[in-house]
């Protein structure tokens, strides 16, 4: 796992350690970002415990059945940001101005673990917002309503966990959030269109009797 993170910026013998602790830390860092993307869809589970004897029968289900999707979109995620928003940031990050970078395994390791978690927490907000909404708990047009306000917590979130204080990486990590934000309206909107036109066979059928 380590090696395949290191992979972006030549392998682990690209990195130069400075600290006696660095290299253990390093691995401390990966450990912990794979356990919380395996232990994913316990969490979920969890927070599906809590919240289902509050809940009416039909969503109940709608929430065990979108546990295991909990970990694909984590997982997606994190391969989004491996692929698409990593390249182009160490691209950019390294070769800034000529001056050639040396990075550290605690600082390249904690750069790519941030990256790839929030981007992977951040996908999991479509599936949640289409969930919500097939339960009748969320409404989309409050979100569409509320977008402004949601940009700039957004930025703020971004600014808080990006692990420099460059804009540039502010705006890789913000860019997305966005677009998942604006996706899971759309989603949104899909979710409630299905209930509305589920809701109009049960008042056929029921006129019929």
């Amino acid at each position: 796992m380590v090696n395949v993170l290191a992979h972006p910026i030549g392998g682990l013998s690209s990195l130069r350690a400075i600290d006696v602790t660095e290299s253990i830390g390093m691995f401390m860092k990966v450990a912990l970002l794979g356990g919380v993307a395996l232990a994913s869809p316990y969490i979920a589970f969890e927070l599906w415990l809590f919240a289902a004897p509050g809940l009416k029968p039909r969503a109940r289900r709608l929430g065990l059945l979108s546990i295991p999707l909990v970990l694909i979109f984590f997982v997606g995620g994190m391969v989004f940001a491996y692929f698409i928003l990593l390249p182009p940031a160490l691209k950019f990050l390294l070769n800034f101005m000529g001056i050639t970078v040396i990075p550290r395994p605690s600082t390249y390791i904690g750069f790519v673990t941030t990256i790839l978690f929030w981007i992977g927490v951040t996908f999991e907000f479509p599936l949640v917002i289409y969930v919500l909404t097939l339960m009748g708990i969320m409404q989309p047009k409050v979100l569409f309503k509320q977008w402004r306000i949601a940009v700039v917590v957004i930025a703020i979130i971004a600014a808080a966990i990006t692990p420099t204080t460059d804009p540039v990486n502010m705006s890789l990590v913000m860019g997305p959030m966005i677009a998942l934000y604006f996706i899971s309206i759309g989603l949104g909107y899909l979710a409630l269109a299905g209930r509305k036109q589920r809701g109009k066979k049960h008042m056929s059928s029921f006129q019929k009797y």
